[in-house]
């Protein structure tokens, strides 16, 4: 009985995961995918953001709200499997996008459960780092890290963000590199070699823009990640074997704000950037509602780094809002910067 291949596309926060997804659904070419999407925070932005690129055929998507497949993977994960095995006949492949906060290695594991393995294979685990944040340090705040380490020389550990980037590096069977647009051809040799250093030996590094690749890059890889767990190191399964229980950081959190409409988007996004300077936000995302624009914008943000644009038509029955997202590290439960 053929297994149904699943591709796993994990990555820190702000990445470029869900434009890479997106853009996979958009050219999927009469290939039946199915997505099933893992967000941290209760509102689905994500899952939102990809329907966008089914058009008019109907979006074969699950989301899970819990923000981390990790150790509670069998609470949701199972059951959303098992649904879609049940499909199987009317699917060609399944794509899962983690959450941003989680490590895909024990996703892998869970491929191996009796109910599932006889059904599915993981056809390649893809991690998507992102090249300006490598460079800058914007991705694991290194230099809040330095700063705390000089004030403490029992800071000897890496931070608990950086051990998530390095198990998501560590389990890839092929590395996008995102945003390579924003970088000169010698910042984006640096990164390859960082990236080099960190994960598995002959690793496939391959740069994006803009989230655009072949599909026939990604989908067939047939790797098989679950039969090779062991070649895949997890500081997360280095803390387990050592007695160490995982504890999510309960820390970091999701907040939404809210509004009716936003008439200036130049000015949300100045506010926005200056609560970045304040506070330790890693992520922020979501939906703007224009006044007398028929368009939904959609806004994304990593670091001070913004972008938006218009994605869809406001639907007829839809309500009008701007709906943002702030993901980080003790943050404030403010709706000012609206």
């Amino acid at each position: 009985m053929k297994k149904i291949p699943i591709t796993i596309i994990t990555g820190f926060l702000g990445v470029g995961k869900t434009t890479l997804v997106h853009n996979m659904i958009k050219n999927a070419n009469g290939k039946r995918i199915a997505v099933l999407v893992n967000e941290f925070g209760e509102i689905g932005i994500d899952g939102e953001i990809i329907k966008s690129g089914c058009g008019d055929d109907e979006c074969n998507l699950i989301e899970l709200a819990n923000g981390c497949i990790c150790c509670t993977v069998q609470e949701e994960f199972l059951p959303a499997m098992l649904d879609l095995i049940s499909r199987k006949d009317s699917i060609d492949h399944i794509v899962i996008e983690t959450s941003g906060l989680a490590m895909p290695k024990p996703l892998v594991r869970a491929v191996n459960w009796p109910d599932l393995k006889p059904h599915i294979t993981i056809d390649a685990v893809i991690t998507v780092v992102d090249a300006v944040g490598m460079i800058t340090g914007e991705l694991c705040n290194r230099e809040k890290v330095q700063a705390q380490r000089l004030a403490d020389d029992s800071l000897d550990h890496e931070t608990p963000i950086e051990e998530l980037f390095l198990d998501q590096l560590s389990c890839a069977d092929l590395v996008l590199v995102s945003k390579t647009d924003l970088l000169e051809a010698e910042a984006l040799e640096e990164v390859k070699q960082l990236i080099i250093k960190k994960a598995r030996p002959n690793i496939k590094i391959i740069p994006i823009q803009n989230g655009q690749i072949n599909n026939e890059l990604l989908l067939g890889i047939e790797a098989a990640t679950e039969e090779d767990l062991d070649n895949r190191h997890s500081i997360h399964d280095h803390h387990h074997s050592h007695g160490h229980d995982h504890e999510h950081d309960d820390s970091i959190k999701t907040i939404v704000v809210e509004s009716s409409e936003t008439p200036d988007i130049k000015a949300l996004v100045k506010s926005l950037k200056e609560r970045v300077q304040k506070e330790e936000i890693y992520r922020i995302k979501g939906f703007v509602n224009i006044p007398n624009k028929p368009m939904r914008m959609v806004l994304q943000g990593v670091g001070e780094r913004f972008d938006y644009y218009f994605d869809r038509p406001w639907k007829e029955n839809e309500e009008r809002k701007t709906t943002l997202v702030i993901i980080g590290r003790n943050i404030q439960e403010a709706t000012s910067v609206l």
